[in-house]
């Protein structure tokens, strides 16, 4: 849509909520906006995903246009040997997904 959104923002909006023990925002082919935001996220143990929670706990810390549109869970996200979550490997896997 031609908004430039800073992955690291929006972690930082969603990484604040309480069920949230790790999260990734990568872009995804969206037939619209040519790209969407999805966010990846691993959830404390006895939590559930909710994405109209988490998408209405977004929407309080940043702009209505970088909130998430589709949401995953994960147990773990892909990282690297010094910590770097591999975003091209989660683009890979969820950008044929819902």
């Amino acid at each position: 849509g031609g908004e430039n959104i800073y992955p690291a923002e929006v972690e930082n909006a969603i990484f604040n909520h309480p069920d949230i023990t790790d999260v990734a925002v990568i872009g995804v082919p969206d037939e619209k906006w040519g790209e969407s935001v999805k966010a990846v996220v691993v959830l404390r143990a006895e939590a559930v995903l909710d994405a109209e929670l988490l998408t209405l706990h977004a929407r309080k810390h940043i702009a209505g246009f970088k909130v998430p549109r589709t949401w995953e869970q994960v147990d773990t996200l892909p990282r690297n040997a010094s910590g770097k979550v591999l975003r091209r490997e989660l683009r890979r896997i969820f950008s044929t997904s819902g």
